[in-house]
């Protein structure tokens, strides 16, 4: 169980989205890429991934893992049971580069360090753009395919924070939602 709180993640302006290197490699140990075996799915295009880390967090006294800090009007909860992951990865997408439609298991954040990204959600019949530019975040939960595009003509790189349970999979390819040219 994740919990994050409306502003109590506003200033956490970390993560989302893991894309794939090249034609068909995943971006990093822990990706699974069905692309190459089914033509429904995108692959990932012009995008170069760098896992900075990976950790277990768990509280060996109790089964349930929780951190709750309050600092004026701020708050933020983590709850977990047992225990999360938490990976951090950089990527950098090049003009034209994409991710391919794909999930999380867990909460993801994303900040665009520079550059412009753009972001579609497969649940928006008019696949609206959802764009982000340096010093900015989007938050992805996990739940829906999503896709993530440069459509800049200078490259873009994110900071991306994964909240998954212990050793999962951090990235599951989807197959093309069917509300976008893409």
């Amino acid at each position: 169980m994740y919990t994050f709180h409306r502003s109590h993640v506003a200033g956490c302006a970390i993560a989302l989205l893991i894309a794939c290197r090249g034609e068909s490699t995943p971006a990093v140990a822990g990706t699974r890429d069905a692309s190459s075996v089914d033509p429904h799915f995108t692959m990932g295009s012009g995008t170069t991934s760098t896992l900075l880390g990976r950790a277990t967090f768990i509280d060996p006294d109790d089964q349930n893992f929780k951190v709750k800090r309050i600092s004026g009007d701020w708050h933020v909860e983590i709850k977990s049971k047992p225990a999360f992951d938490l990976a951090v990865q950089s990527i950098v997408f090049q003009p034209g580069s994409q991710s391919g439609w794909h999930t999380h298991p867990g909460p993801v954040f994303i900040q665009v360090v520079s550059g412009t990204m753009t972001f579609y959600k497969s649940d928006d019949p008019t696949c609206t753009p959802i764009i982000r530019t340096a010093g900015q975040g989007y938050l992805d939960v996990g739940e829906l395919p999503h896709i993530a595009r440069n459509e800049t003509a200078t490259p873009a790189q994110n900071i991306v924070s994964y909240f998954a349970p212990p050793g999962a999979t951090l990235r599951i390819d989807e197959p093309r939602p069917g509300n976008g040219s893409f």
